[in-house]
């Protein structure tokens, strides 16, 4: 429960919102989770196998799986996935919007949604330890005076991905070729652990609408 409600839920009604979608699933291996989310007004068509389920599965595994499936099941061919991990509750309508439109008005493989990366945490000025010796990761490291002469770096917020169909079975990856960003500058949490858990409950209740700076 998530200010008030299953985590999936917050998903669920974000969905609601976003009327371009053909269809909304989600892929469990699990019949507790697939109860949940058919009371949240979302299908689960199929329950996910074994051997792409549990803390190992990558993405692509399990979008390849669901989009085979579901074209399997409704005998049709969809042309883009989209992901909307419920561990991301505080995500927008129009940043769902904008990076589905993005995809298809300039033709990427794929768009994913990330955040700049603290500087703290720039490959530069991180290290590794070799044989008990402390080593920069990046030699590149070493020859670095001041932050000013670090470049930015983003990771995956995990919000979204927006991926094309042929991006997953011709390339077989989530992030393809060719992959644009989408650029999340508002607060938000995406939740893997009890930490993250405990400090979404002390924000604000999620609301979708337009987007907040």
């Amino acid at each position: 429960m998530f200010h008030g409600r299953p985590l999936i839920d917050w998903t669920a009604k974000l969905i609601e919102t976003l009327r371009f979608l053909d269809r909304a699933i989600v892929s469990t291996d699990h019949p507790e989770i697939a109860r949940v989310a058919n009371e949240a007004s979302l299908d689960t068509p199929f329950l996910r196998p074994q051997e792409i389920s549990g803390d190992r599965a990558s993405d692509f595994d399990v979008l390849d799986h669901a989009l085979r499936e579901m074209e399997r099941i409704d005998k049709c061919t969809y042309d883009i996935v989209l992901m909307l991990q419920p561990t991301s509750p505080y995500r927008k309508t129009d940043q769902i919007r904008q990076v589905v439109d993005k995809l298809i008005d300039e033709d990427w493989d794929s768009v994913v949604t990330v955040s700049v990366a603290p500087l703290t945490f720039h490959p530069w000025k991180q290290f590794k330890v070799n044989d008990d010796r402390l080593e920069y990761f990046d030699p590149a490291g070493g020859k670095v005076v001041a932050r000013q002469e670090l470049f930015p770096t983003y990771y995956r917020n995990g919000i979204a991905y927006a991926v094309s169909r042929d991006c997953l079975i011709d390339q077989k990856k989530v992030i393809g070729s060719v992959t644009a960003p989408f650029l999340i500058d508002h607060e938000f949490i995406n939740i893997d652990s009890h930490e993250d858990f405990q400090r979404g409950s002390l924000m604000p209740t999620p609301v979708f609408g337009c987007q907040t700076r």
